[in-house]
Parts: structure tokens; C-alpha cells; sequence
């Protein structure tokens, strides 16, 4: 179960109700939710891939800088490094597992395996918002999540992103 505050505080992040909320996945260092863990299908049964949402609107706008360098094409090509793609992989496999038993936990059809899972994976980087979304919530797991976190400049540090922070 959700607190209301959080779930208000990503409403608020988002400019829309959230969808499908299952759990926090991770807080900004100013307390707030900035990652949420989803349900694989949403309320009225549609399926919704992308398990870790990205929340944060300032984490957002800074990936989006990120991704308008071309950052992802440069990633993408890296992927023809054997061990880098297996890592990849790694993370792609891991994803699939943990929105399996998602869907296992909420008494739910798991997705398709030929659904896609985030950001591109495995065999591009497509989005950098949802990679970033499955290295905060699964630390040490997403390689290119990672590198684009590492990035990032400290988006909480000019006060929470919504009145819901402290």
C-alpha cells in the first residue's frame, strides 16, 4: 500500500493522477518519491511495460538534457562490447523477472516476453528516463542507468521538485 502523501506528492510531480502505483521504488535525497514501482497492467487491464516510473520532474529535465546530447546513440553503439551487452542483458533479464513477479504479486497475467521492458533494453538505449527510473530502484543493476545517473547534476539540491517535500 501507498501512503496518500506520496501518492499525492507524484500526482503533483506528475500533473496527473498516477496510474497503477504499487510502491515507492525510491526516494530524492529531499524525501520525496522520485521513482515508483507500477503494476504491469494498469487498472482497466492494459499493460504497462514500464515497471520503475520516473516521478521526479527536475530529474526528468535533466535527463532530457542528457538525452538531447546524443547520449543514447553513443551508448547504443557501445553495445557491440560483449561484456557491456551481457550487462545490459543482465539488466533487461532482471527487469522482466521483477515485473513478473509484479504481476504474480497483484494476481495478474504476467506480460507478454516479447513485451518490451525499459528504455530500449536489450538492444538499445531508447530512454534514459527509465533506465535511470531501474538503477535508482535496483542499484548496481542497470549499467547504462547508471552511467546516466552518475551524469546527472544533484537535481534535489535547490529544494524539493512539489510543496509535498521537506
Amino acid at each position: 500500500m501507498v501512503d496518500s502523501g506520496d501518492l499525492a506528492a507524484v500526482q503533483e510531480q506528475l500533473g496527473r493522477p498516477p496510474r497503477g502505483v504499487r510502491a515507492v521504488a525510491h526516494r530524492c535525497p529531499c524525501g520525496l518519491p522520485d521513482v515508483v514501482e507500477t503494476s504491469p497492467r494498469l487498472p482497466d487491464g492494459s499493460p504497462f511495460p514500464t515497471l520503475f516510473y520516473l516521478t521526479c520532474p527536475k530529474a526528468a529535465s535533466a535527463i532530457g538534457t542528457l538525452e538531447a546530447s546524443g547520449l543514447m546513440r553513443e551508448m547504443t553503439a557501445r553495445l557491440a562490447d560483449p561484456e557491456l551487452a551481457a550487462e545490459y542483458r543482465a539488466a533487461h533479464e532482471d527487469y522482466v523477472a521483477r515485473r513478473d513477479k509484479a504481476a504474480a504479486e497483484d494476481g495478474l497475467e504476467p506480460l507478454p516476453r516479447t513485451m518490451q521492458t525499459a528504455g530500449g533494453m536489450p538492444d538499445r538505449v531508447k530512454c534514459l528516463h527509465a533506465l535511470v527510473g531501474h538503477e535508482l530502484a535496483v542499484p548496481g543493476v542497470n549499467p547504462f542507468g547508471r552511467e546516466a545517473l552518475d551524469l546527472l547534476p544533484d537535481w534535489w539540491s535547490d529544494g524539493p521538485c512539489c510543496a509535498g517535500g521537506s
